[in-house]
């Protein structure tokens, strides 16, 4: 049996922790890296909040996306089937995370004003990250566990 046969017949209605970890961490990273982009691009032209946050979670998502189709592509498929793949991975992965994320850093009092050499923007930043990879790990376990979204892509890996 090969692997993606073995993935599919026991994927449904079993996901560990530590694959749903594995699978928000992947795209916590790529998140991650977007939204920081996005941020430095934003107050480097001196955008207002409102552009730079878009900026910044369009390029979340980009690079969300991009690490699970680097990943999955690595394991043999084709670009088609890879976009497919990260799609139906990432995409409430990414939502959950930017919603989170966003709206932590816009409820922390100074935090949309704050700079980027200032500590609490990015305490603000990663404590957002953090919540929001707390809400996003066990919806990803329930997804995968139902055989969506990050066990499209684990059944690649």
């Amino acid at each position: 049996m090969d692997h993606s046969t073995h993935h599919a017949a026991t994927g449904h209605g079993h996901a560990t922790w530590a694959t749903a970890v594995k699978a928000t961490l992947h795209c916590l990273t790529g998140c991650a890296v977007g939204e920081i982009l996005g941020m430095v691009i934003g107050t480097a032209l001196l955008w207002g909040n409102v552009p730079t946050m878009i900026l910044a979670i369009a390029l979340a998502f980009v690079f969300g996306y991009s690490f699970t189709l680097f990943a999955v592509m690595r394991a043999g498929l084709s670009l088609r089937a890879a976009v497919k793949v990260a799609l139906a991975a990432d995409t409430v992965s990414i939502a959950v995370m930017e919603l989170v994320d966003n709206a932590i850093i816009a409820l922390t009092p100074g935090a949309m004003d704050a700079q980027l050499s200032d500590g609490l923007f990015w305490s603000a930043l990663f404590g957002g990250f953090a919540v929001a990879f707390l809400i996003t790990t066990p919806v990803n376990k329930w997804m995968i566990g139902r055989g969506k979204g990050h066990a499209v892509a684990h059944a690649h890996h």
